[in-house]
């Protein structure tokens, strides 16, 4: 991921929701806040119109490089002072045929002058490289909206392939919006000829001739683009000047066309004064791996197998060996997962990640690392299902596997990031649990937010919380060791192997409580099983108390978890803003849940809980606090928008 950093240019980091918002912030000379980088001069000769915020989305085959041209206006919208919120759309096929809808691969970016959390429910500019990226993503178009076209693509070829009988651009099916069809491949040729590149090649830099047209439409610079091309391309020098010929040709052709009479305009947003980057969630998620390890003073051992859309983790842990990271590419799920296991026996900070697939084989592992009662972290982001499912689309659809999916008695903590910045954040405190209560933890993020990005202003290390990590020292010829003897916590000693007079007994059978003893008393398995529920029981006496944000009490309590609290959150404000009663309640911690959550809960009329699944933290709800939730349920592949949100609890507001 290409990440972008300044000292200002992003609105404040979401993985906690502001307490000070835009449009209630004090004026620079007050607050201290450093003032964002502005866009370039904007030409005289059109008008400017100014927006409060702009939804963009690039579409084309998946070798169109609409994940790059929708990356490089993230990067160049945060640098110029917005707040930002994207949205990947990558196809499920690895080679599916070029020219089909199935290979279509889409970028969805919304920048703006206030606070977002979604990157945008319908889009106000659609970039279609091609017929099929036009058929299927012209329903999300605004009417009225931009809707910029590679007039080159639409041959017969290319129409049949996308299902098109007649020519859209001839056939009036676009009247209601505002279509530029522009020869974009033609014109990418000829301002690249002077490179001497091929066909092929030359065709390869159309996307960055979509970015220039787009950066010119919005006012955005082209400088840190031309920077990364440099970086990019610099060892191929007639490629990197064929790209900055064709970004800059893009961005000419806006500015000189009549076709385009107008230019828009999103002002930087009010900032909290700091050094912020663009991050993935995956990103962020390696960060926070990366730092907890350092904050406890552990070597981190990653055991994975690349899987769709958990790949990244394993990709990014990689690159940074002289942090002591250790990262093993198994090869297969099984001994991802009983690799981390050893890794934690010895020491080390151990890691598995995978997607709902993977961690399906893993679940017998975990059980051992459970019985063992060693401290270490199972990431799964969350794809749809079941089996390959949707292996790029995402889904939150795997909670009950995360609590319920092991053979016998098995509880383990799991908890879930909300947002991309707010993965850096679970990873430290999922390590936190898993040293202070000795027990493997899950951490549940998904595809939204894996590869959607955001702002994050970056912490500084020494201010972040130590994670404290004790080993039992070595004892004396002739002194008993008590692998299970418990602290408070319920936590069981982390002997280290080879340590004098710490030798004891490790594996799946079960333990005698205090000796850690294989035992098949009857009492002293139920003893146990109680015990290991009574250890993950207790995380909610360390954990903080559950927030609502809207009043105490009213008419509808929206209860919502993982990826879905932007879309949650923003249609919650909207309803507020209309006066509605109601109030929104965000779960961080799946299990346990926070000690007041049932209090929370029987304070409103209704309580709707919003999924990507068929209710299954509902199911959970009802079941514990035995509270008449509602649930609203979508399993398409594809996040809430705002708008259903708030249909859906305007709905239950009238009943």
């Amino acid at each position: 991921m290409s990440t972008t950093t300044t000292s200002a240019g992003t609105a404040p980091r979401r993985d906690q929701p502001s307490s000070t918002s835009p449009a209630s912030s004090p004026p620079a000379s007050q607050s201290g806040e450093i003032p964002a980088q502005q866009p370039p001069h904007l030409p005289a000769h059109k008008p400017v119109e100014e927006l409060t915020t702009a939804t963009v989305r690039f579409c084309g085959d998946s070798g169109d490089g609409m994940q790059l041209a929708g990356t490089q206006l993230s990067n160049t919208s945060a640098l110029a002072g917005n707040d930002i919120a994207t949205f990947p759309d990558f196809p499920a096929e690895i080679r599916a045929p070029r020219g089909t809808k199935a290979g279509v691969s889409g970028f969805q970016i919304q920048f703006a002058s206030g606070e977002i959390y979604t990157p945008g429910d319908r889009v106000d500019a659609l970039v279609a490289m091609n017929p099929a990226a036009l058929t299927t993503n012209i329903a999300d178009l605004v009417p009225g909206g931009v809707l910029m076209i590679n007039r080159d693509e639409f041959d017969e070829k290319g129409l049949k392939q996308a299902g098109y009988v007649t020519n859209p651009l001839d056939d009036g099916s676009l009247k209601g919006y505002r279509v530029f069809a522009i020869d974009m491949t033609k014109l990418t040729r000829l301002a690249v000829q002077s490179q001497g590149l091929g066909t092929k090649e030359s065709d390869r830099c159309r996307n960055f001739f979509a970015m220039g047209l787009v950066f010119w439409l919005y006012g955005r610079s082209l400088e840190p683009t031309l920077r990364y091309i440099d970086e990019k391309f610099g060892k191929r020098p007639a490629v990197a000047e064929a790209n900055r010929l064709a970004l800059k040709t893009g961005y000419n052709f806006g500015e000189t066309t009549e076709a385009l009479p107008t230019q828009y305009i999103v002002p930087a947003a009010k900032l909290t004064p700091g050094n912020y980057t663009n991050i993935m969630g995956n990103t962020a998620l390696a960060w926070g791996l990366m730092t907890a390890a350092k904050l406890s003073g552990r070597d981190l051992f990653l055991g994975s197998y690349p899987i769709t859309p958990a790949s990244d983790i394993l990709h990014e842990l990689s690159r940074h060996k002289q942090f002591g990271v250790r990262t093993f590419q198994a090869e297969d799920e099984i001994a991802a997962v009983t690799s981390a296991i050893g890794a934690a026996f010895g020491g080390a900070m151990g890691i598995t990640t995978s997607s709902g697939p993977g961690i399906a084989l893993k679940q017998e592992a975990i059980g051992l690392a459970v019985m063992t009662e060693l401290p270490m972290l199972i990431i799964n982001v969350q794809r749809g299902g079941p089996s390959t499912g949707l292996p790029t689309k995402t889904e939150q659809a795997d909670l009950l596997q995360a609590i319920c999916g092991r053979n016998g008695e098995c509880p383990l903590p799991v908890i879930a990031a909300r947002s991309p910045a707010d993965c850096f954040d679970v990873a430290q405190e999922a390590w936190r649990i898993a040293t202070k209560f000795m027990v493997p933890v899950m951490v549940l993020t998904d595809g939204y937010i894996a590869n959607g990005s955001e702002p994050w202003m970056i912490p500084d290390f020494n201010k972040l919380p130590k994670i404290e990590v004790k080993h039992p020292g070595p004892k004396a010829e002739g002194e008993e060791f008590m692998p299970y003897a418990r602290d408070p916590n319920l936590a069981r000693p982390w002997a280290l192997p080879g340590t004098p007079g710490l030798m004891h007994r490790i594996g799946g059978l079960e333990k005698q409580d205090i000796t850690g003893n294989v035992s098949y008393d009857p009492i002293n398995h139920e003893h146990m099983v109680r015990l290991r529920q009574q250890k993950v029981d207790n995380v909610a006496n360390h954990i903080p108390p559950q927030e609502v944000a809207g009043p105490a009490k009213g008419k509808l309590l929206v209860v919502s978890w993982g990826g879905t609290y932007g879309a949650c959150l923003t249609a919650v404000r909207q309803c507020q803003a209309r006066g509605a009663s109601i109030a929104h309640a965000h779960l961080r911690y799946m299990n346990p849940f926070p000690a007041n959550l049932g209090d929370i809960l029987a304070n409103y009329d209704r309580v709707v809980v919003p999924e990507l699944n068929l209710g299954q933290l509902n199911l959970l709800l009802r079941a514990k606090y035995m509270v008449d939730t509602v649930g609203y349920n979508k399993i398409q592949g594809r996040p809430f928008s705002v708008a259903e949100l708030v249909a859906q609890f305007e709905e239950l507001l009238k009943s």
